[in-house]
């Protein structure tokens, strides 16, 4: 029998499924489904913009390179059907699910009011009083962002489309004749959902979309300057090949090189065309000409709203109880009752949970540094950050106080280039020393270092987390970040450092795992250890979470371990090809997936180790480009009680019977049964477990402070 492996891109939409299950799911607040229908959206252009566009490419060149006859043994165009037909079939579950949303939504007072082919029916739902404001509206707020393209036998029609916007396809009608014109969406200057003031006749609070003002009032755009009979105008949105390629002049710097880039994404292939389903044939056959789409593949008739991700931030018009609950973020007590952050360090080392704890602990830890006279460096890399980071802030602001900031900024962090481009050129003129790693490898690593001036010795504070510096998605992510000034660990944070900029040097960790120079190897000892074991018959077991399981070497080791009696359980959020419970290869592996309020992000690793769990936190999936391609940190846990509280919250999540779903051999999603007749949701349950743990802790050490006093 085969090794059994589930396709990576087929797992990852198995990922996006569970996502819109959460749309589905009646106890989820009505508001918030709303919301997962756009995260799904969201996550699905990204999907085709890299990974199916990736598949994409293997099946053009496929094609071009096997003969007639053997068209049926084109693996790639063959997986490239099966994704299309997946999304086809997610996509029919998201309308059922998007009009069960809005139909509830009429139950609440509010009406999102959408348009259908005929604009008139549109003004119908308004009042006179509605449809004066939104004249005015469209006059005052609209129509001064609108430009539309006119469309001639000169116009490059994919140059004109930018894979972040939404488009009307506008046909102009006058006899025989079509003049065809582009219409963008105007999204950055004026919110996507506008608010109609209330009618007095009822209570109803009604909300109309950005797309169908403009489709309103398309004559008042068009009439005066074009001569036309009818005017039709349906939704298109385009998804590029998220991939560049830059080329090797030696010339060019990485910064300039990574700005050609993004310039070419403007350019590249169109990979999947998302129109309204109602368009007809004849606006179709002329889209399908001038952006030279032949494959039907390419199509996607879908919902007449593309870019549905800005439903992410649908307005509550409604009471309380349509959005969730927000869980008040804890605060460390050891941290809260010191007088300063890194006196909280030195007398243990310090975990935080996001977003159950403060980020406020993370951003206090490099705004301390900043003035803090003991301070004499700051070293940090950088992934992702917030579009008003006060983390950059105040790197700049120690720059102005006398200290040596380095960071490194990793370019290629996709979709965050230009961000990233950006940040380097502000931070270069306020002084900071601007490193970019090495070209070949991203720097994935998620590493802070403080050094102090501590009685004539330069003492080192480090920061290892599973999670970017990023203000915004820590309240969204789940993600741990260790704070420890551990003599030897901090040293070797460093040579982390030392490696981004030299990397023809090599160091020894005998702590830290890092990729990509010792991820591999020690993870296979890891496993092996558990394995050996197994088979002397001593305790023996692992333990993951991780955002995906992919890397088929990891795999395949752990088949070995399942196979030698070495019980394994996974955490897996999002693709996940090895395959549980296949007999000879995993039957001694379980698998689940958790989606929920928060999005889980931290990745831990947990081998039992004869009893005394070794328990890990780590920057890194287990694929190959975490573990062989880029710079990546793991971190073992020290600290018993640290230990121990991450071993809880991981046993909260495997006892979750609420929004856990299995992961099996076809991953169907289905739901982990409550067998206990006790519902946990894991979260939710962690969120009481860290609270009840920070109450205890602060009624510790004010007592212990009494004692002193």
């Amino acid at each position: 029998m085969d090794t059994p492996y589930y396709n990576k891109e087929l797992s990852w939409l198995s990922f996006n499924e569970r996502v819109l299950q959460e749309a589905a799911d009646p106890n989820v607040p009505l508001i918030e489904r709303i919301r997962f229908l756009g995260i799904y959206s969201s996550n699905l252009d990204e999907f085709f913009r890299v990974r199916a566009a990736n598949i994409y490419r293997q099946s053009l060149l496929e094609a071009a390179n096997v003969e007639t006859e053997q068209l049926e043994n084109m693996k790639w165009s063959v997986l490239f059907n099966k994704i299309s037909d997946k999304v086809n079939l997610l996509t029919q579950q998201f309308q059922s699910y998007a009009n069960a949303a809005f139909d509830e939504l009429a139950k609440h007072n509010i009406d999102l009011i959408f348009n259908t082919e005929q604009s008139q029916n549109f003004a119908k739902k308004l009042s006179s009083k509605q449809r004066i404001w939104l004249k005015t509206f469209f006059e005052h707020q609209v129509i001064r962002h609108v430009t539309p393209i006119i469309i001639s036998n000169k116009t490059q029609l994919a140059e004109c489309l930018d894979d972040d916007g939404i488009y009307l396809l506008v046909a102009l009608n006058k006899d025989e004749n079509t003049q065809y014109a582009l219409v963008e969406i105007p999204r950055d200057e004026i919110k996507r959902f506008i608010i109609l003031p209330k009618d007095n006749i009822d209570e109803v609070q009604r909300i109309v979309m950005l797309d169908d003002i403009l489709h309103y009032f398309l004559d008042d755009i068009f009439s005066g300057i074009f001569d036309y009979d009818q005017i039709e105008a349906y939704s298109i949105k385009l998804t590029r090949d998220a991939e560049y390629n830059l080329n090797d002049e030696i010339d060019q710097s990485l910064l300039d090189k990574m700005s050609k880039g993004l310039k070419q994404r403007l350019k590249a292939d169109p990979v999947r065309l998302g129109y309204d389903r109602h368009m007809p044939a004849y606006m179709l056959k002329f889209l399908r000409k001038e952006l030279k789409i032949k494959k039907a593949d390419n199509l996607v008739a879908g919902v007449r709203y593309r870019h549905f991700k800005d439903f992410t931030g649908f307005p509550n018009l409604g009471e309380h109880s349509l959005e969730k609950t927000d869980l008040v973020a804890l605060e460390a007590a050891n941290i809260k009752l010191a007088n300063s952050i890194f006196d909280a360090i030195k007398q243990e080392d310090i975990l935080v949970y996001y977003p159950y704890y403060k980020f406020r602990h993370f951003t206090e830890f490099v705004r301390q540094a900043s003035y803090d006279p003991a301070v004499k460096q700051i070293k940090i890399n950088i992934y992702r950050v917030a579009k008003k980071s006060e983390i950059i802030h105040s790197l700049i602001e120690a720059v102005k106080n006398g200290k040596q900031v380095t960071v490194v900024v990793e370019l290629k962090a996709r979709f965050d280039e230009e961000a990233n481009i950006e940040w380097s050129k502000l931070m270069k003129d306020a002084g900071i020393k601007v490193e970019f790693g090495i070209e070949s490898l991203k720097i994935h690593s998620k590493l802070c270092l403080i050094s102090r001036e501590e009685h004539g010795n330069l003492v080192n504070y480090a920061h290892i987390g599973t999670g970017n510096f990023h203000e915004k998605n820590a309240r969204i992510y789940t993600d741990f970040s260790l704070f420890t000034c551990h003599k030897e660990i901090t040293q070797e944070v460093e040579n982390v450092f030392s490696f981004i900029a030299h990397s023809y040097k090599r160091f020894r960790f005998n702590h830290l795992i890092v990729s990509p120079l010792t991820s591999r190897r020690r993870l296979y000892q890891l496993i092996d250890n558990e394995i050996e074991n197994a088979n002397q018959g001593k305790i023996s077991g692992i333990d993951l979470k991780l955002n995906n399981l992919v890397d088929k070497g990891l795999i395949n080791r752990l088949y070995q371990a399942s196979n030698a009696g070495v019980k394994i359980r996974l955490l897996i959020r999002g693709m996940c090809t090895l395959v549980p419970g296949v007999k000879g290869f995993s039957e001694n592996i379980t698998a689940i997936s958790i989606v929920d309020q928060f999005l889980e992000h931290p990745r831990v690793m947990v081998f039992y180790n004869q009893g005394d769990k070794q328990v890990l936190i780590t920057s890194a999936d287990w694929m190959e480009r975490n573990i062989d391609q880029r710079v990546e940190v793991a971190c073992p846990i020290y600290a018993p009680h640290l230990k121990q509280r991450i071993l809880d919250i991981l046993e909260f999540h495997f006892k979750d019977n609420v929004k856990a779903r299995i992961i099996d051999r076809r991953q169907k999603n289905h739901y982990v049964k409550n067998t206990t007749g006790q519902a946990v949701r894991s979260q939710l349950a962690i969120y009481d477990y860290l609270r009840d743990v920070e109450d205890k802790s602060l009624k510790h050490l004010l007592a212990k402070q009494l004692t002193h006093e």
